[in-house]
């Protein structure tokens, strides 16, 4: 079983194991529901890693899906442990407004955390994965909905702790981004902060693990173009995929298969119209070019 690296993650692993011994076993939701006498619906949230477990209640499953095996119970206790840690960026969320910022939640932190890779669609501004501390602190202020210098800075920091899921030494998060061409033009912050962005990004998109896509806008309308969405993989028995869309209201989860499907369907589709990698870096360092000519003042 592969290592959570967030509670989430190890409320997903159980989930996906509960839902594997419930099968094996033959039994319903209703069934085990009726059994461990709670709700129906207590039993799938666990199963889909959306309840936090207690430990009475994994041991009585445990008795009635027939776990015998001394490694798969130790295993079963010690994701119930591990998914009621506290997960590194509660410290940084701690007393801000639930809704700051839409791509801030601490679900979608924990899901980057464990993720495997992140193939995302961005339309207005560079991925959360790959902005500068400048640029981001443009982005929040751009939103409207943090207040204080100082909720700005903690937001920017969390957005910096995020990033490195793409530096680790050991399984580096994958991550595959399509941007709009609008994105390379819409000036973030200023011309200086859109030209060390760029620059960041350019460095990045020439990492193994960083796939970076220009959209043109010869590429024409694209279903995609309904907005920012993402979809975010996990490796097989760490839970289902999930797909999310951003909104003025928050991110939006989807883990239904169906859901995800369409939305890779979706991906899939903009980056068959998207520029190749060679063309999409040159794209991305001509556009840095430009704002630097005039963050300098001098004709670009």
């Amino acid at each position: 079983m592969p290592t959570s690296r967030s509670p989430l993650g190890s409320r997903r692993r159980l989930g996906a194991e509960l839902r594997r011994l419930r099968t094996r076993a033959g039994l319903t939701l209703d069934e085990v529901a009726a059994q461990l006498t709670c709700s129906t619906s207590k039993i799938s949230r666990l199963e889909t890693g959306k309840g936090i477990p207690k430990l009475p209640d994994v041991r009585e499953l445990i008795r009635i899906y027939g776990v015998t095996s001394d490694t798969e119970q130790e295993m079963l206790l010690r994701l119930v442990h591990d998914s009621r840690e506290h997960g590194w960026w509660e410290p940084l969320l701690d007393g801000l407004p639930h809704d700051t910022v839409v791509d801030l939640s601490a679900r979608h932190a924990a899901l980057e955390s464990d993720a495997l890779r992140v193939s995302a669609f961005e339309i207005v501004w560079v991925h959360g994965l790959l902005q500068t501390p400048d640029y981001a602190r443009a982005v929040l202020a751009a939103t409207g909905r943090v207040e204080h210098d100082g909720e700005i800075d903690r937001l920017v920091e969390l957005r910096r702790r995020r990033q490195e899921a793409l530096l680790r030494a050991d399984s580096p998060l994958e991550l595959v981004l399509v941007l709009d061409e609008s994105v390379l033009h819409r000036v973030v912050g200023s011309p200086a902060i859109m030209a060390e962005q760029l620059q960041h990004l350019s460095v990045m998109a020439r990492r193994p693990n960083v796939s970076v896509r220009v959209l043109p806008f010869a590429g024409g309308a694209r279903r995609g173009h309904a907005g920012a969405f993402g979809v975010i993989e996990f490796l097989p028995g760490a839970g289902s995929d999930v797909a999310y869309l951003e909104g003025h209201t928050g991110l939006t989860h989807l883990d239904g298969p169906g859901d995800v499907e369409e939305y890779r369907a979706v991906f899939g589709e903009l980056l068959l119209a998207s520029l190749d990698a060679t063309a999409s870096l040159a794209e991305i360092d001509r556009f840095r070019d430009i704002h630097e000519s005039h963050a300098e003042g001098r004709p670009a």
